[in-house]
């Protein structure tokens, strides 16, 4: 991919000053980021529109709202391309050092997944809800009646008497919304996290974003930035193809 319109976007100082409002607090709409700079709408538009197309910001809709996230992809690519061979070994350094005090200092951002399945969004809902299909493409059945306020549990399929993951049902709204808590860990003295799944049908595909808030710490924000991506492709192959990836991706990290 040609890193010529991210160059583009990183030369103006109002854009780079949005990444950095974005860096700070992710997530934000086009009233909050207009706020935060004193610029007008139509002005800001432009801009986020600019880093949009250089893939630097992702636009996730919720309800009528527009959310803007960071996307350090790019950025990331231009340090592996002319800074990472020269002095790796120094920088990361540096680098570990700079994240730990960060992650004291500052609260975990929300993470945001979006993938594209050729599948209905009634089909998508039902892989996400049917617990003898979650069973197949998680390893885990989700099982609820999936009304606001209702329980849900993630239970193990080769003990389902175990369930690895609790929480509420916040919001469902078939076949596009569901919101839940997400509890791994019951006698953690904090507020669970929450997952927003969004299905939006466009023809014959569906584009799903997974957004992960409130999330405890770095450590709990690497874990599902590994784990979301392995359970979603194999959700993505079993609609598309029928079937479940050969082996669990889940495991590759490992």
């Amino acid at each position: 991919m040609s890193l010529d319109p991210v160059f583009k976007a990183l030369a103006d100082p109002t854009r780079r000053l949005l990444l950095d409002r974005l860096r700070e607090q992710n997530g934000q709409t086009l009233g909050e980021l207009c706020e935060r700079l004193n610029m007008a709408r139509q002005s800001a538009t432009q801009h986020l529109d600019v880093l949009q197309r250089a893939n630097l910001v992702t636009v996730v809709r919720r309800g009528r709202e527009r959310l803007h996230y960071l996307n350090p992809v790019p950025i990331h690519e231009i340090e592996d391309r002319w800074i990472a061979g020269f002095d790796r070994p120094r920088l990361q350094v540096l680098s570990a050092i700079k994240q730990q005090a960060e992650e004291y200092a500052m609260t975990v951002p929300d993470y945001v997944y979006v993938t594209y399945i050729r599948a209905g969004a009634t089909e998508v809902w039902k892989a996400l809800t049917d617990a003898d299909l979650t069973a197949r493409w998680w390893g885990h059945a989700n099982v609820s009646d999936w009304q606001p306020g209702s329980t849900w549990e993630h239970r193990r399929v080769d003990d389902p008497g175990v369930a690895d993951v609790t929480g509420r049902v916040i919001e469902s709204d078939p076949p596009t919304r569901l919101v839940i808590t997400f509890e791994d860990d019951p006698s953690a003295a904090r507020e669970p996290s929450v997952v927003t799944f969004l299905v939006e049908a466009y023809g014959e595909i569906v584009r799903l974003t997974v957004t992960h808030e409130k999330l405890a710490n770095a450590d709990q924000r690497g874990g599902i930035s590994r784990g979301w991506p392995a359970v979603l492709a194999n959700l993505k192959s079993l609609l598309e193809t029928g079937e479940t990836l050969p082996q669990n991706p889940w495991e590759m990290h490992r």
